[in-house]
């Protein structure tokens, strides 16, 4: 296996130019620097450098070869390079300058209606497309349309997409990203080559990480790379957010393992010990009293759910049956949570539950 973004060699060269540092001179003639977020600057330039995701790599190099794309559909989960395998394919067939004009990039999430789909989809994938470039080199005669996030466009938008993608087959080429592909409805599914975009390795994860902080000169922690991987759970957009957030809240300082759960938001393994504890007090005055202090400390309920979930499976003094309660109620809360619920509520309906489990 490969690194996710796989460094390059020594000595190698790279036709498109690498992101630049500075910009350009202003009035006094001196270059401004410019900081780049670490996502963007090791983003994959060219499909070689996707590495992981091998059956969508080797598919890319054959139409790449021939200069032609089917209609894609790549699901996933986040942060595994869906937007950075079709970028880099994009760069590889119309070069930097054409892909501006040759390829519309749309996020659904915030664009998601038919209206959407009407104007400015429809608009750009009638519009004709050359087979040359600027500089007379070939290039292939369709456009390229990617849309993120589409499990979040609306039925009728799909539908209405579904009928443009049948009239402008000849000029135009989709994209669609998702993490859920079940959201996506059969007719659009069905006119796409669909491509799963698997979860990073941990070792996959260590590699890059590593090589990101020999290359930004970051001392760290090898627990700290360890608290990354358990934090990101396989997403490397995360993980490398992350570091970059601790590598500069620690300036020349070694990043550690609780410099990584401060800045994730992970909470304290005590507090969660704590309130396991409270739990078997089957004291509900108690109970009230610690959810309001972790309340007050201002954590996250759904890292409460996530991390609660992680240790309520290992523990050895409960039955099955006890954490089949317990891992029941957590599902309801978490459902509850992202339809807005109130937190401080909720836990206490968890943790209740939990105490009864436990104690009845």
């Amino acid at each position: 296996m490969h690194p996710f973004f796989k460094p390059r060699e020594a000595g190698t060269t790279s036709k498109d130019p690498k992101p630049q540092e500075t910009l350009g001179a202003g009035k006094g003639g001196k270059g401004k620097q410019r900081h780049i977020p670490w996502v963007e600057k090791y983003r994959p330039r060219s499909v070689e450098d996707v590495a992981y995701q091998d059956e969508v790599v080797a598919v890319l190099k054959k139409s790449l070869e021939r200069s032609d794309l089917p209609n894609l559909l790549f699901y996933g989960p986040p942060g595994t390079g869906k937007t950075s395998t079709i970028l880099a394919a994009s760069r590889s067939l119309f070069g930097t300058d054409m892909m501006k004009l040759r390829v519309l990039e749309l996020n659904a999430s915030d664009e998601r209606g038919i209206n959407v789909v009407r104007e400015k989809v429809k608009k750009f994938a009638q519009t004709t497309a050359s087979g040359t470039r600027p500089d007379g080199k070939p290039c292939p005669p369709f456009k390229i349309i990617v849309l993120d996030e589409a499990d979040s466009m609306t039925g009728p938008a799909q539908a209405a997409l579904r009928r443009t993608m049948e009239k402008e087959s000849k000029s135009t080429r989709f994209c669609l990203i998702c993490n859920y592909v079940s959201r996506i409805i059969e007719p659009i599914a069905s006119r796409c080559a669909k491509f799963r975009f698997k979860p990073l390795a941990d070792q996959i994860l260590t590699e890059r990480l590593q090589g990101i902080c020999e290359a930004e000169k970051i001392t760290y922690d090898k627990e700290a790379i360890k608290a990354l991987i358990d934090t990101s759970e396989g997403d490397m957009r995360k993980a490398i957010t992350c570091l970059q957030s601790a590598a500069r809240l620690k300036g020349q300082e070694e990043v550690t393992k609780e410099d990584v759960y401060e800045i994730a938001g992970v909470i304290q393994e005590d507090t969660i010990t704590n309130l396991i504890k409270v739990c078997h007090s089957n004291s509900y005055e108690k109970l009230e009293k610690m959810v309001q202090e972790v309340m007050y400390q201002g954590h996250s309920a759904s890292q409460i759910i996530t991390q609660l979930h992680d240790k309520v499976v290992q523990l050895d003094d409960i039955n099955d049956q006890q954490k089949s309660v317990i891992c029941e109620k957590l599902a309801v809360v978490d459902k509850c949570l992202m339809d807005g619920a109130d937190e401080y509520l909720q836990l206490m309906a968890l943790f209740t539950t939990m105490m009864r489990a436990i104690c009845c």
